[in-house]
C-alpha cells in the first residue's frame, strides 16, 4: 500500500472522495480546513490502484497552484477488519512517477556519474586482466551504464524526449569514458592479456543474447513493479561495463580483432537490454497520462522497437557469419 497526504482546496474534497471510492482505499480521513480554504486529506491505497488515484488526482488539482500531493510507502499496516484482501494484497505496480525519478535521477551526466565511470572501470580493468572474478563481480554491481539504457526505454514509453536524450548522452558518455580509461591501462599495464576472464568477453554467440534479452526483462519487471532488490542480480547478469572495459584495453594493446569481438558482445548487451526492457514497460502499461502523449509515445515505441530489432537480427546475422 501507499499514503497519499493531499493538500487541495476544500472544494475539492468532494471529488476526491468520489476518487478515494472507486480507487477502494483502505483508509481516508479528511482534516479540517485552514484559514485559507486549503484542505489535508489523507489515502491509504493499494499499490495497483495508484496510478490511476495519481492521475485522477493530477486532473482534478491541475488548476490548483498550490495544491500537492506526497507519496509515501507503508512498511506495516495494523487492521482490526476481517477482510483478507487488506492484510494479503501481494501485488505492486511502481508508478511512472516513481520509474522517472529513480531511472531519471541515475541517468544524469554528472560529476557522480563520471566518477562512478571511472572507478568501475579500473575495478574491471583490474579484475579482467588479473583473472580475478572477485574483483569482477565487484564492477559489474555497481553498474553505472545499467540505469541510462533503461531510462532510454521508459523516455520512448512515456513520449519524454528530454528524458530519452539525457540517457543517450548519458550512455555514449559512459562508454567513451571507460573505453578510454580501458586503452591506456591496454597501453600501459604490465601483462600479456591472456587471462581467461579477458578472452572469455571477446566471444559471442546466441546464448549471449537470450542471456541479455532475459536480463533486461528482468530489470524492467523488477523496477516495474516494485522488486528493486533483484536489481543487483541483474547488474550482474547483464554486465555492460566488462566488455567496454575489455575493448578498450585490448584497443590499447593493439589487439584489435580481440577488441572488435568485445565490442561485439557490448552491443548484443546494450540492444538487448533496451528491446527487452521496453517490452516489458509495453506489457506493464507504461505510458503517459494525457490522450495526445499516448498517441505520440505509441508511434515512437514502433519505431523504437522495430528499429531495435533489425540492429538485433543484423548482430545475430554477423554472429552467425563469424
Amino acid at each position: 500500500m501507499k499514503y497519499v497526504e493531499i493538500i487541495a482546496n476544500n472544494g475539492s474534497a468532494h471529488t476526491i472522495k468520489a476518487i478515494a471510492e472507486k480507487a477502494k482505499a483502505h483508509s481516508s480521513h479528511f482534516g479540517a480546513m485552514d484559514e485559507g480554504g486549503m484542505q489535508q486529506i489523507r489515502l491509504v491505497v493499494p499499490d495497483h490502484k495508484l496510478q490511476w488515484v495519481l492521475d485522477a488526482l493530477q486532473t482534478t488539482l491541475g488548476a490548483q497552484p498550490t495544491a500537492s500531493v506526497v507519496v509515501l510507502g507503508v512498511e506495516t499496516s495494523l487492521t482490526s477488519s476481517s477482510d483478507e484482501t487488506n492484510l494479503t494484497e501481494r501485488t505492486s505496480n511502481s508508478t511512472r512517477e516513481y520509474l522517472l525519478n529513480e531511472l531519471g535521477k541515475n541517468s544524469i551526466l554528472d560529476v557522480n556519474y563520471l566518477v562512478l565511470i571511472l572507478l568501475s572501470t579500473v575495478v574491471a580493468g583490474v579484475g579482467l586482466i588479473e583473472n580475478n572474478v572477485a574483483v569482477i563481480i565487484g564492477a559489474m554491481v555497481i553498474a553505472p551504464l545499467l540505469s541510462p539504457n533503461l531510462a532510454l526505454s521508459l523516455g520512448t514509453a512515456l513520449g519524454d524526449w528530454e528524458l530519452v536524450k539525457q540517457s543517450v548522452r548519458t550512455l555514449g558518455v559512459g562508454i567513451l569514458v571507460s573505453v578510454s580509461l580501458s586503452i591506456l591501462l591496454g597501453m600501459y599495464w604490465p601483462s600479456e592479456f591472456n587471462s581467461h576472464e579477458l578472452l572469455v568477453r571477446t566471444e559471442s554467440n546466441f546464448a549471449s543474447v537470450f542471456l541479455a534479452l532475459a536480463s533486461g526483462a528482468a530489470a524492467a519487471l523488477s523496477l516495474s513493479s516494485g522488486m528493486a532488490s533483484v536489481l543487483v542480480g541483474v547488474m550482474v547478469a547483464v554486465a555492460l561495463l566488462p566488455p567496454a572495459a575489455t575493448a578498450g584495453i585490448y584497443l590499447g594493446s593493439g589487439r584489435v580483432d580481440l577488441a572488435v569481438n568485445a565490442g561485439l558482445l557490448l552491443a548484443i548487451n546494450i540492444v538487448s537490454v533496451n528491446l527487452a526492457a521496453k517490452v516489458v514497460f509495453l506489457l506493464k502499461g507504461v505510458s503517459p497520462r494525457k490522450t495526445h502523449d499516448k498517441l505520440k509515445a505509441r508511434k515512437a515505441t514502433a519505431v523504437y522497437v522495430l528499429g531495435w530489432i533489425i540492429i538485433l537480427i543484423g548482430l545475430m546475422a554477423i554472429i552467425s557469419l563469424r
